[in-house]
């Protein structure tokens, strides 16, 4: 069968030919139909994050993936059944603390692997397998964009954190802010703007750009940050009661807690390289304690995340999913979906359809 892999002696995304797997007792045959393509990806390609599995020579890459149950192999799946798998897996197949209480998301590294990540193969082929308890139903209607359902549920858990971290006193919270423009942060914006009143949204974009018209139409604000820098926010624009930062670049988390609101929460996502700068830490210190303010780091995300996802993806409006999904390629063109121009928004693999 077809695959999209990176090697050991090639840095840029491989057409591969694997053998067809086999469902272990427990697991079901998936056909795949989409695996997006997201920054992680891009990051496993360059070789700034992740990792190979033991002893192999490439890894199969891809963990946004939507499929259609080939063979339920005995686990109450049903043949033809739309699903979403999850991404996190148990180290060499033995179980541990976290996964036994189903909370492998908040496992610490080395209690798991990632499929498409580190130390697992990914869903970019035309078939995969996977324990049953790991694979999230996803209604015929959506089906086309089953691959969201993965990044949805990032942000499904980061909000449930956030808010967790709120709940002991009476939050009632007005503007929302995201940094970064990508898929993610679009996507995120969009769920955001659906329940603050006030909603913005941070990137290092000119006009006319596709990023900023999908802002736009969302009814938010955007924000250049070359001009506005994020601890400017409460100046140019207000204080924000939730920041969510999709970005990577590790000022924004120090920045964060000065455009936070009083009592407000901000939520870390990217994940940026070793960096060195200078940074105000007793002012950093006034501004947590004296106002109340959260920061906090979530990674990863489980069953119940990609559960809330599903119903999610069901209420995006057509319009957003069209103007997202800016490439669609086959396997033998893969190149296409790992181009990162200013016109690439979300790119996605298809093997096959339903």
């Amino acid at each position: 069968m077809k695959v999209i892999g990176v090697t050991r002696d090639d840095d840029g995304p491989q057409l591969l030919e694997r053998e067809r797997p086999s469902p272990d007792p427990g697991e079901a045959l998936v056909r795949t139909l989409r695996v997006g393509v997201d920054g992680t990806d891009h990051e496993v390609l360059n070789g700034s994050h992740g990792g190979f599995p033991d002893g192999a020579d490439h890894m199969v890459l891809g963990h946004e993936a939507v499929g259609v149950v080939e063979e339920p192999n005995g686990t109450g799946l049903e043949a033809g059944q739309v699903v979403a798998p999850t991404v996190r897996r148990k180290p060499n197949g033995e179980t541990n603390d976290y996964f036994r209480r189903g909370e492998p998301d908040m496992a610490p590294d080395g209690e798991y692997t990632e499929r498409g990540i580190v130390g697992d193969h990914g869903f970019m082929a035309e078939y995969f397998t996977s324990p049953a308890d790991f694979l999230v139903p996803v209604p015929e209607s959506v089906a086309e964009h089953g691959f969201l359902v993965e990044p949805l549920s990032i942000t499904e858990k980061a909000n449930e954190h956030a808010y967790a971290t709120r709940e002991p006193f009476d939050w009632r919270p007005e503007s929302a802010c995201v940094l970064g423009n990508g898929s993610l942060g679009l996507l995120t914006l969009w769920m955001l703007d659906q329940e603050y009143d006030r909603t913005y949204c941070v990137g290092r974009r000119n006009r006319p750009d596709p990023t900023v018209d999908i802002i736009d139409e969302i009814g938010s604000t955007y924000v250049d940050s070359r001009e506005t820098p994020v601890d400017e926010l409460p100046e140019a624009y207000e204080a924000m009661d939730y920041i969510y930062e999709a970005t990577g670049f590790a000022p924004h988390a120090f920045q964060t807690v000065k455009a936070l609101d009083q009592n407000g929460v901000g939520v870390l996502l990217g994940i940026p390289e070793p960096w060195e700068f200078e940074v105000d830490g007793g002012s950093l210190h006034n501004e947590i304690v004296l106002h109340n303010k959260c920061l906090i780091g979530t990674v990863n995300s489980h069953v119940s995340h990609f559960e809330d996802a599903v119903e999610t993806l069901q209420e995006l409006p057509a319009w957003l999913l069209d103007d997202l999904v800016t490439t669609v390629t086959d396997p033998e063109h893969v190149e296409a979906a790992f181009e990162d121009g200013d016109d690439q928004i979300k790119a996605v693999v298809e093997f096959d359809s339903l």
